[in-house]
Formats: C-alpha cells, structure tokens, sequence
C-alpha cells in the first residue's frame, strides 16, 4: 500500500524555527562548550542542521535505541542498539531528539544519562506531542508542538521510509 503524505511544516518553517533554537541555545551557553547527543536515526537531521547554527563550541555524540520497531506507535520496550562513544563526566549536554511521543524513550534515556554525571542535562526536539505524553518529560528546546498525527520526514520515518523530506509531513494511510 502506498501512503500519501500531506504538508504539515514546510522547509522554510523548519529551517526558520531551528535558526531560532540555535540561536536560544548559543545564547544559553555563552562562554561554554555544549556536548549534543544525537538519538538516531531520526535526530541526525535535525542535529546537524542544528550544529551548524550553533556559535559556542559544539561537540558532538550519537546513541541509538529502539521503542518503535516496524509500528506508528512506541512499543514501551526501550533498548539501547548502540550506546555513546566518549564520556559525559562534568559535560554540558543536550540531548537532540527528532520527537517527543509518549516521553517513555526519552525519560528512560535522561535517567540513565544523568547517572553519567554530565555538569548539564537538557532536551531539544524537533517535534513535541504533547498529547500523547505517558511519562513526564521536561522538554528545555522545542522546535513545534504538533497534534497527535504520524509524521515522517527531516529524519522521522514510517518503516525507515521518508526520513529525506525537507519537510514535515503527516502519514494518511
């Protein structure tokens, strides 16, 4: 079956709200160097885009978990398929997420990076569904709250499909 996807942030909204970000965030980390950690697949787009728009000193990491699989919706079932490289010991970090969901990925994957003992630990999505929210999870970036619609594009995927879009588009299946 093939799925039609409807236009639900354009390029150019996209592209404006993460100026915006990297500007919030360059000004919140004056005089410091920020670790971003990339929760892939579907963050690398937007962490990226993002890096590049940052003016303080950025380094950067990449961590891979699963509570989708094949399915629309997250599964519960949190698993790590590949953990970060370098340590977060005293590091100002923010996580780079594609969406926040249920919050049950990422509230597992905060607790466990705040036993890392980084000096910081922030959040910035892409997209945040608040609706859908199970576990409570303090987002400090958010890019767009968005309504409880399957979006793929600019890294988010249905079955790794559509991750390429320059834009955000909504799943009709």
């Amino acid at each position: 079956m093939a799925e039609k996807i409807r236009v639900m942030l354009s390029e150019t909204e996209v592209d404006k709200r993460i100026d915006a970000i990297g500007e919030q965030i360059s000004h919140d980390y004056a005089g410091k160097q920020v670790h971003l950690v990339c929760v892939l697949k579907g963050g690398a787009f937007f962490m990226c885009e993002l890096a590049k728009r940052i003016s303080v000193p950025v380094s950067l990491d990449f961590m891979s978990v699963s509570s989708y699989g094949g399915a629309t919706t997250s599964s519960g079932v949190v698993r790590i398929v590949k953990d970060l490289d370098e340590s977060l010991d005293g590091k100002d970090v923010i996580v780079v997420e594609d969406i926040v969901d249920s919050g049950r990925t990422l509230n597992y994957l905060l607790n466990l990076l705040k036993e890392r003992k980084p000096k910081s630990l922030k959040l910035c999505t892409l997209l945040d569904k608040p609706d859908r929210r199970v576990e409570h999870v303090l987002v400090d970036y958010t890019g767009f709250q968005i309504p409880d619609e399957f979006v793929v594009g600019y890294g988010l995927d249905y079955d790794q499909k559509y991750r390429n879009l320059p834009y955000i588009g909504v799943v009709e299946l």
